[in-house]
């Protein structure tokens, strides 16, 4: 994924949790301060609350750097509150908890990226790239993710890996 950092937000508007409320965020919300959007994969799974509960614990001096914090899964702005009543973790949260169920963001993003694979001689399938998200998926209860299936060398399934990881 490329760097982010100053470049032109694609026009977007999402449903929105934050502090028991509902609302909508557009690309405007995101304009003169520092933003961090942080993907996850879902609500009410055992990877996310730690994470979102860290940046919850540490929401005050972000914003006195000037610094929003916006979470984003593909989960909608409902589930967003139902897992706020249900979570201490996720009760505490103060940021906005953008609700993507259409992967809108995440697209834009470059979030969703499939996994590539290539056929082993064996059967079966080898990961070139997307580990983690492989990875990311089985913790979150996922067992299926998209893959691009690819007939590549030993030499080309390196030169993807490497692609895959640099910034």
């Amino acid at each position: 994924m490329e760097n982010m950092i100053n470049k032109q937000v694609e026009e977007f508007q999402v449903s929105a949790f934050c502090k028991g409320e509902f609302l909508d965020v557009t690309q405007e919300d995101l304009k003169g301060h520092w933003s961090i959007l942080f993907f996850y994969p879902a609500d009410f799974t055992f990877v996310c609350p730690t994470e979102l509960g860290d940046l919850a614990d540490h929401y005050e001096e972000f914003k006195e750097e000037g610094c929003e914090i916006y979470s984003v899964s593909e989960d909608t702005h409902f589930v967003h509150k139902a897992w706020a009543d249900a979570s201490d973790t996720i009760k505490k949260i103060q940021y906005v908890m953008l609700g993507d169920p259409a992967g809108v963001l995440a697209k834009q993003f470059g979030v969703l990226v499939p996994v590539i694979v290539r056929p082993n001689q064996n059967g079966g399938y080898e990961v070139i790239a997307g580990h983690r998200r492989k990875r990311a998926s089985e913790l979150a209860g996922c067992p299926d993710i998209p893959v691009i299936v690819r007939e590549l060398t030993d030499d080309e399934s390196v030169i993807a890996m490497v692609d895959s990881v640099r910034p």
